[in-house]
């Protein structure tokens, strides 16, 4: 592990000026940064009429409403710039009422972007007015203000404050837990060599799948909830069938000549099998592999170093990231003869090595045909292919490019449009130690990265821009996980605590003790309904929910 940085708290020293103030304090918390204001932690305020002299801001302004696809809602309106979410969410039900009769949107809440001029988008947080202030170049009164809004999740994940179960059985660190996305069963791996299946209604271990032989360092289910997939320090990757309450496992012994550093299933929507993995290892290459018939489809070379991690796209890209600083793109979206894996652009940026990757459309791909909201299950395969096909196509809507961003030993990440240019967008600094893990929110709204410097760094998910540091952790945090209402967000730490976080709080709302060491592994059900899942170097996994 990296040794600690040096201290980012900012000193002062005093003079007869006043204070003079030093150091990488971010924010609003930095007097000398007068200008700054973090926007999700602004107070939400209107000011008066003299006040809006005072500031030179017009008492109104003209906006004009649109959908997510970019789409005109309603006519051009003159509107106070008092006007707050709450007021501006009112304005858009009574105008999509008027559109559709047959639809009642009151219940609806909405998410608000105003349309700079550069055409960035910023998240409207608290009212017009701190809009303005933040961005004078919108202050025209002749000039129509665009405002587009996205849908919020209808349903509310209750927060977790309380250890409901620990479960015991493994006699070893245990490195990962992931629930199904179903959100019916729970899977964990470790040091032990076994991968244990939970049943998350009673919290007793349904079946012990061995065939390891050595630690189980990544873990992953099929979006159909039907199969498991487990890689090892060996290069041995096993798949589980899940039937009848039974793992049956599909072993291949040597799907790498090292070991195995990550795994990641094909979506759903690309393929109705669901029958497709993709695993990277230290031997520095990637293979894709058919789980029925148990062989190797391809693989793909060119990284000079390990390749540390492999996410597979909504869009049908293989996304890998390699200890020699370098992101690669390949096609994952083209017949086997005909140009799968055909190495599209290479990404380069990065100072060190890369550790992580995060795809926009991560949650999306994860769940596949399952809703949260409806809780729904599909028995046949064309339903759940035509449901999963359907859930990514409102995700993406029109307008919507999938975003990837990396994180690196060099203490940065950086933004990226890969599927139509190899240039960053932005690079993010603020991070004193390298990179544990990156993590977009359900809606893709928000991203938050987990760092050795004990801190939590929460980013806009569509600009990259920076909005608030968690902090609270005294030890190295190595996993962070979204509720599938985009409202929390929890973090697992060296200091063997899980800490849960809301958005629009500095503080951590709850502390969450029990664990009697480090704790490696973290995951929030998907459907909202199993709580938290964290696993620690204790050998036990706890539950944690409201």
């Amino acid at each position: 592990m990296s040794n600690p940085g040096t201290s980012t708290w900012a000193t002062s020293t005093a003079t007869k000026k006043g204070i003079v103030w030093s150091g990488s304090l971010l924010g609003s918390h930095n007097p000398s940064n007068l200008g700054y204001q973090e926007p999700r932690y602004q107070k939400r305020y209107k000011l008066t009429e003299e006040q809006l002299l005072d500031k030179k801001l017009p008492s109104s302004l003209i906006i004009q409403f649109r959908n997510k696809d970019g789409e005109e809602v309603g006519e051009n309106m003159d509107v106070p710039t008092t006007s707050n979410c709450e007021e501006l969410c009112t304005l858009l039900h009574s105008l999509l009422d008027e559109e559709d009769q047959s639809t009642s949107n009151k219940k609806q809440p909405y998410a608000f972007y105003a349309t700079l001029e550069n055409g960035e988008e910023v998240e409207i947080t608290s009212s017009i007015t701190s809009l303005l202030t933040n961005y004078q170049s919108l202050l025209s009164t002749e000039k129509v203000l665009e405002i587009k809004y996205q849908p919020l999740a209808l349903f509310r994940v209750r927060p977790v404050t309380r250890c409901t179960d620990t479960l015991q059985g493994h006699t070893e660190a245990i490195l990962h837990v992931s629930f199904s996305p179903d959100g019916k069963q729970l899977a964990s791996g470790g040091g032990d060599t076994t991968v244990r299946f939970w049943d998350i209604q009673t919290n007793t271990c349904k079946t012990i799948g061995k065939g390891h032989k050595n630690h189980v360092l990544c873990v992953s289910w099929s979006p159909d909830s039907r199969r498991f997939a487990s890689g090892d320090k060996s290069g041995m990757l096993i798949s589980w069938d899940i039937k009848h309450g039974k793992a049956l496992p599909n072993i291949l012994r040597n799907a790498h000549k090292k070991f195995i550093t990550s795994i990641c299933w094909e979506p759903l929507h690309l393929n109705s099998k669901c029958e497709r993995i993709v695993s990277s290892s230290k031997d520095g290459t990637i293979r894709v592999w058919n789980v029925r018939t148990q062989s190797c489809e391809i693989t793909l070379s060119g990284h000079l170093d390990s390749v540390e991690c492999v996410v597979w796209s909504g869009e049908g890209l293989l996304y890998s990231a390699s200890r020699d600083r370098t992101i690669k793109v390949w096609a994952a979206n083209l017949p086997l003869n005909q140009g799968f894996g055909k190495l599209i652009r290479t990404l380069q940026g990065h100072a060190h090595r890369v550790n992580t990757l995060a795809l926009s459309c991560e949650y999306v791909t994860r769940t596949g045909p399952f809703d949260p909201m409806t809780y729904t299950f599909y028995t046949n395969e064309e339903g759940a292919y035509q449901h999963a096909c359907q859930k990514y196509k409102d995700f993406k809507g029109n307008s919507e490019s999938e975003r990837l961003i990396s994180g690196s030993d060099d203490n940065t990440l950086i933004f990226w449009d890969p599927t139509v240019s190899k240039h960053p967008i932005k690079r993010l600094t603020g991070h004193q130690q390298l990179v544990n893990h990156i993590a977009f929110s359900p809606d893709a709204r928000y991203f938050a990265s987990a760092s050795f410097d004990k801190k939590v760094k929460l980013w806009d998910g569509k600009t990259g821009q920076y909005l608030a540091t968690f902090t609270g952790h005294v030890g190295a945090v190595y996993r962070v996980a979204w509720s599938s209402d985009s409202r929390y967000l929890c973090s697992a730490s060296k200091d063997s605590t899980v800490k849960l976080w809301q958005l629009g709080e500095k503080n951590a709302v709850e502390t969450l003790p029990g664990h009697a060491d480090e704790v490696y592994a973290l995951d929030w059900s998907p459907s909202g309904r199993g709580g938290v899942a964290s696993g620690s170097k204790d050998r036990t996994i706890k539950i944690w929910k409201h």
